[in-house]
C-alpha cells in the first residue's frame, strides 16, 4: 500500500523553462516523498513532432549516484518511423502527380513558411486520429486562392514592358534627302519610301524632299518638325529718315549696248586709257569696274558690260548693282538685240537710263534717227517732251564727255544716293578668277559700309580673311569705302560672280555662316521624279551627246560659255557640259577628259606642263580659243561631225540580159544591151526580175568585143558579170547606180 501511495505522489510536469534541474539531486533524497519534475526538452528544427519518450513511469529507479543508463534500441520506433517517413513520401507523390495543394513560397517567405508547413504534413498518428485533422486541413478555397495568386505573379514575372516611343525633333532644311530624314528620324528609310508610294510618289534613297513634304512625313510619324533657321547676316535696308550716319556716295553707273558700239573706247576715253587695246577680236568679254573723278572733284563708279549676245548674264548682273544705266548706241549702226536686251534688263531693275549716243563724229552718223528709234522703247529725249537723258558723244574726238558727265552727277543728285560708312561692308562680287601667284582673286564693289583689311567675310560658299586690297588702277589699299570696286585676297576658294559678299564680326561666325551655307547647297540635288513604265522601256533613237570640259579666266567668261553652249539644240546630237571652271588646265582636267571622252576648251588659259604631257600620251584635244563665237563655232562643227550624212541614190545606167555566155576561167557572163545611161565597171549594181531586186552588190567586169572595157555607153552591147552572181535569165535588167553622201550641218 505504501508504494502505491508512493507512486501515486510521483508526478511528471512538462514545463518550458530556461533553467536546468538535476533529477538525480532530487532521487537521492531518502526518507522524503520526492516529486521529480523533468524538463521536455525544446524541439528542434527539423525533428518529427511525435517523437518517442521515454516512460519515466517504468524506469526503475537508479540505488547509486550514477546517470541512469540509456534504453535499449527498440524496434517497434524504427518500423514507425519507416511508416511516416513511406506516408510522408506517398502524401507528395500524389501531390505531384495531381495539383500542388499549396503554393511554391521562395525568397524571404521560405523560413518563415516552413514551420507552418509542417503543421499540415500528413504523419501515420495523423491519418489514424480523425481527432488530430479536425479543423487543421486548408480548404479548397483557399488553396485555389494561393494557385490564383501564384499565376499572377508568373503573369507579371514573364510580361514584357511596353516600351514607349520616343518623339524626335526633326530640323528640316529647305531641300533633304530620304536618307538623311530617316536618318534624323532614327528609323528605316523603307518605312519613308513606303509612306512615299501610299502617297503615290516613287522614290529611293537618294531622292531629295522640299521642306513640305519633309515637315508632313515627321508629322505623319509622330515626330515634331522644326524647320532649320539661315543664321542671321545682319543686313538691313537703309532707312534714310532714322539713320544719322548716312552719307552721300558715288554713283554706280553700268555702260550697256550692243557689241562694237564703242562701250569701252568711251570708258578709255573718260579715264585716259587703253584698255580696248588688250582685248581679243576687239570686244570685251570680261566685267571691268573703274571709279573717275569729274573735274568738279566728284567721283563716279564705271562698270563695263560685254555686248557679245553671250554674255546676257553679265549684262542682268550690272544692271542689278546699278545705280544709273548708260546705254551707248553707236549713231552709223541704230538700235541693236543687245541693245534692246540692254534696255529690258533696266527696266526690270528699275534704274533710270542715259542715253549716249556714239560715233557722232562718222560720215554717217545720224543722231536724229537712233532717237525716233527709241521712241518705241519709251526712251523719249528732252527735246521731244521726255525725261531721258541724252548725250552725243565720240569717244576718238573726246566730244561732250563732259556733258555725259555732268548728265551722270545730275541724275546721281535726283536719287540722292547715300551709305553707311560706319557699318561692316556688304557688296556684290563682279568677277572671280585664279591667278597663280595670288590664288582666288574677286573683284567686288562694295554697296555699304566700309571694308579694312584683316576683316572676316562671307561670300557664296566661300569665307575668308582680307589679306589684301587693290584698287582699279593696281594699287594696294587699307580702305574701300560704298561705291568702290576693289580687288580681295584672301578667300579660301573661287567665288562665283553675282555672290553675295557680307563683313562678319568673328571668325566663328564666318566658319558657322559658311558651314549652313556648304550643307544647304549639298541638299540641292534632282527633285522627286515619278518613273513611269512607258520611259523605262523606251527603244526610241539615242541621242549622241558630245562631251564637252571649259576652262577659263574669269567666271562670267565660263558662265556664258556654259550658257551659250547649251542653248544649242538639235535632236540627234546634243552638248555636254562635264565641267565649267576657272584656272589653268590641270591634269585633273585631263585626267576627266579621259574617262568621259571629252574635249577640254581653254578660253584665255594655258594647260600646265604635266597637264599638257598627260594630254600627249593620252591624245586628249585641248583647243585654245581667245574670242566667245570661235568656241561656239568650233561647237557647232563638232556636233555636225557627229551626224549621219545624208546618202542620195542616183542612178548611173541600165542594161536588158539578151544572152549567155559560158566563158573558161570566168564563168557565166550576162551578153546585155545597154538601155539608158551607161555601164560603168566598180559601180553598186542590182539585178531585177519581172520587178523584184533579187541581187544587190557591184559590177564584177565588162567586156565588149572580147575585151575588158571601163564603161559601155547606151545602145551598145557588152558582156557583164556580177560579184558573187551568176544565175542569169533572159530579160533580167541590170540597174547601175552611186550612192552620193552629203555632210549634214547644225
Amino acid at each position: 500500500m505504501e508504494e502505491k501511495k508512493k507512486k501515486k505522489k510521483k508526478l511528471t510536469l512538462s514545463v518550458s523553462s530556461k533553467t536546468t534541474h538535476n533529477v538525480t539531486n532530487y532521487a537521492q533524497r531518502s526518507g522524503k516523498t520526492s516529486v521529480v519534475i523533468e524538463k521536455k526538452s525544446p524541439r528542434r528544427w527539423g525533428e518529427k513532432k511525435f517523437q518517442p519518450r521515454s516512460n519515466n513511469f517504468n524506469k526503475p529507479k537508479s540505488t547509486s549516484g550514477f546517470l541512469p543508463k540509456k534504453p535499449p534500441f527498440d524496434r517497434n520506433i524504427d518500423i514507425r518511423k519507416k511508416a511516416e517517413e513511406r506516408a510522408t513520401k506517398r502524401f507528395k507523390d500524389k501531390g505531384t502527380k495531381g495539383e500542388s495543394l499549396l503554393p511554391k513560397k521562395t525568397g524571404l517567405a521560405k523560413e518563415k513558411s516552413l514551420a507552418s508547413r509542417r503543421e499540415y504534413k500528413l504523419t501515420l498518428s495523423k491519418a489514424t486520429d480523425e481527432a488530430a485533422l479536425d479543423g487543421r486541413e486548408r480548404s479548397y478555397a483557399a488553396v485555389k486562392r494561393a494557385r490564383l495568386k501564384e499565376k499572377k505573379n508568373q503573369d507579371s514575372s514573364n510580361k514584357i514592358p511596353e516600351t514607349k516611343k520616343i518623339v524626335h525633333e526633326v530640323n528640316i532644311p529647305n531641300k533633304i534627302t530620304i536618307k538623311e530624314l530617316s536618318n534624323r528620324m532614327a528609323m528605316q528609310a523603307s518605312e519613308v519610301i513606303k509612306n512615299l508610294l501610299g502617297m503615290g510618289v516613287v522614290a529611293t534613297i537618294n531622292h531629295t524632299l522640299d521642306a513640305d513634304t519633309a515637315e508632313y512625313l515627321v508629322k505623319e510619324f509622330g515626330n515634331i518638325p522644326i524647320r532649320d533657321q539661315k543664321p542671321d547676316l545682319n543686313i538691313k535696308k537703309l532707312d534714310k529718315k532714322e539713320n544719322k550716319n548716312l552719307k552721300t556716295r558715288s554713283p554706280i553707273v553700268t555702260v550697256m549696248g550692243h557689241v562694237d558700239h564703242g562701250k569701252t573706247s568711251l570708258l578709255d576715253a573718260l579715264r585716259k586709257t587703253n584698255v580696248v587695246a588688250d582685248e581679243h577680236g576687239g570686244i570685251t568679254q570680261h566685267i571691268g569696274a573703274y571709279k573717275i573723278i569729274t573735274e568738279q572733284g566728284k567721283s563716279i563708279t564705271f562698270i563695263d558690260t560685254p555686248g557679245h549676245a553671250a554674255f546676257t548674264e553679265m549684262r542682268a548682273r550690272g544692271s542689278k548693282v546699278t545705280d544709273i544705266v548708260v546705254l551707248v548706241v553707236a549713231a552709223d549702226d541704230g538700235v541693236k538685240p543687245q541693245t534692246i536686251e540692254a534696255i529690258n534688263h533696266s527696266k526690270a531693275a528699275k534704274v533710270p537710263i542715259i542715253v549716249a549716243i556714239n560715233k557722232c563724229d562718222l560720215p554717217g552718223a545720224d543722231p536724229q534717227k537712233i532717237k525716233n528709234e527709241l521712241l518705241q522703247y519709251e526712251l523719249i529725249a528732252e527735246e521731244l517732251s521726255g525725261d531721258t537723258l541724252f548725250a552725243e558723244v565720240s569717244a576718238t574726238t573726246k566730244k561732250n564727255l563732259d556733258k555725259l558727265k555732268e548728265n551722270i552727277s545730275l541724275q546721281a543728285d535726283l536719287l540722292d544716293l547715300k551709305a553707311d560708312f560706319s557699318k561692316n561692308a556688304s557688296g556684290v562680287i563682279l568677277e572671280s578668277r585664279i591667278d597663280k601667284g595670288k590664288g582666288p582673286v574677286s573683284t567686288v564693289l562694295i554697296t555699304n559700309g566700309s571694308l579694312k583689311s584683316g576683316n572676316f567675310f562671307v561670300s557664296g560658299n566661300t569665307w575668308g580673311k582680307i589679306r589684301a586690297l587693290i584698287n582699279d588702277e593696281g594699287q594696294k589699299i587699307d580702305l574701300a569705302e560704298p561705291s568702290t570696286p576693289v580687288e580681295i585676297l584672301g578667300m579660301n576658294g573661287s567665288a562665283f560672280a553675282g555672290d553675295d559678299f557680307v563683313v562678319v564680326e568673328t571668325e566663328e561666325k564666318a566658319k558657322e555662316i559658311h558651314d549652313y551655307r556648304i550643307q544647304h547647297n549639298e541638299s540641292k540635288q534632282t527633285s522627286l521624279i515619278s518613273a513611269k513604265k512607258e520611259s523605262a522601256f523606251n527603244d526610241g533613237p539615242t541621242v549622241k551627246e558630245l562631251p564637252v570640259i571649259i576652262k577659263s579666266d574669269v567666271h562670267g567668261s565660263s558662265e556664258a560659255l556654259k550658257s551659250s553652249i547649251e542653248k544649242i539644240k538639235h535632236e540627234e546630237v546634243t552638248p555636254k557640259i562635264i565641267l565649267a571652271n576657272i584656272g589653268v588646265i590641270t591634269e585633273t582636267d585631263i585626267t576627266l577628259a579621259k574617262a568621259s571622252n571629252a574635249i577640254v576648251i581653254g578660253f584665255n588659259v594655258r594647260p600646265n606642263k604635266e597637264a599638257k604631257k598627260l594630254a600627249e600620251i593620252h591624245k586628249i584635244t585641248i583647243k585654245y580659243f581667245n574670242i566667245i563665237y570661235e568656241v561656239l563655232d568650233y561647237i557647232n562643227n563638232s556636233l555636225s561631225g557627229l551626224l549621219t550624212p545624208s546618202i542620195k541614190e542616183e542612178i548611173v545606167g541600165s542594161a536588158q540580159v539578151q544572152a549567155i555566155f559560158k566563158v573558161s576561167k570566168i564563168g557565166k557572163v550576162a551578153g546585155s544591151k545597154v538601155i539608158e545611161g551607161e555601164i560603168i565597171n566598180n559601180l553598186k549594181a542590182r539585178l531585177i526580175r519581172d520587178g523584184n531586186v533579187l541581187y544587190t552588190g557591184s559590177i564584177g567586169s565588162i567586156f565588149r568585143e572580147k575585151n575588158a572595157a571601163k564603161q559601155v555607153a547606151a545602145g551598145l552591147e557588152c558582156g557583164i558579170t556580177l560579184k558573187d552572181f551568176a544565175d542569169y535569165k533572159e530579160k533580167d535588167v541590170i540597174e547601175v547606180y552611186r550612192i552620193i553622201e552629203t555632210e549634214r550641218r547644225i
